[in-house]
């Protein structure tokens, strides 16, 4: 069973974050020039929020306002799910089609380790039943006997 530990350990830990009273246009420039969907928004009491592309596009776009003049505080999403590193992909799964969220930051001992986002749990069930797949294809073979 695939685990957060595991996708992690696949695509990398590295968490980037913005402060919530930086302007949107900041965000937008920090998620192009690393090519990434979402920051997570942190200030001194640690994660406050998740700003992502979603949230530009709904909250800044679609309302008429400006990157230049709004801060990350005014349109991030303050309810942020978290995932530990033994949950399981499917639990990431299930837990982002409940809530309808397509990132989940990874909490151990109450430090942020990384961040998952639905690509990933997506292309971690993919590999894991292809390889069950090709174990099946084996056995049926009698590659085992």
């Amino acid at each position: 069973m695939i685990t957060v530990k595991n996708i992690l350990k696949e695509k990398g830990s590295q968490v980037w974050s913005i402060k919530p009273e930086a302007k949107v246009i900041e965000a937008l420039k920090s998620m192009a020039r690393r090519e990434i969907g979402a920051l997570v928004v942190t200030d001194k009491r640690g994660v406050v929020g998740i700003f992502s592309e979603r949230d530009y596009a709904r909250k800044i776009a679609l309302k008429g306002k400006t990157s230049l003049d709004t801060s990350v505080r005014d349109i991030m999403t303050p309810e942020v799910y978290f995932v530990n590193a033994d949950t399981t992909a499917e639990e990431c799964m299930a837990l982002m089609t409940r809530q309808r969220v397509r990132h989940l930051p990874v909490i151990q001992k109450r430090k942020l380790i990384g961040i998952i986002s639905i690509g990933d749990v997506v292309k971690s069930i993919i590999s894991e039943k292809e390889i069950t797949i090709e174990h099946l294809k084996d056995y049926i073979s009698g590659k085992y006997i």
